[in-house]
């Protein structure tokens, strides 16, 4: 059974940098479709990022240009590079791995909690 846990969330100051990592166990991270959402207090959840099996990735207007997904796939694990952090970021980060054939599989991780204030 495939697990995710995600790390390296905490504090930041506006305009600040943080990197969240998402390690994989019990699969292949190469074989899933990687998603970032994060879901503020009283908000609907939002997908921050995603990156796809040819490495192309996808980011919402609220964060082009300042987060980057990417994958390391020997160690088996996504992150997600933020820069230049806004108060508005702040939300719980988790990440969700797809995989597409007879039946869709995803998983979630139990998320890491991300607060940018001055």
């Amino acid at each position: 059974q495939v697990h995710l846990v995600e790390s390296g969330g905490g504090l930041a100051q506006p305009g600040g940098s943080l990197r969240l990592s998402c390690e994989v166990s019990g699969g292949v991270l190469e074989d899933y479709v990687v998603h970032w959402y994060r879901q503020a207090p009283g908000k609907e959840r939002e997908m921050v990022a995603t990156i796809i099996a040819s490495g192309d990735t996808h980011y919402p207007a609220s964060v082009k240009g300042r987060f980057v997904i990417s994958e390391d796939k020997p160690k088996n694990t996504a992150y997600l590079q933020m820069n230049a952090l806004k108060p508005e970021d702040t939300a719980v980060y988790s990440c969700r791995l797809l995989k597409y054939g007879p039946h869709v599989e995803s998983v979630w991780g139990p998320g890491t909690q991300v607060t940018v204030f001055s």
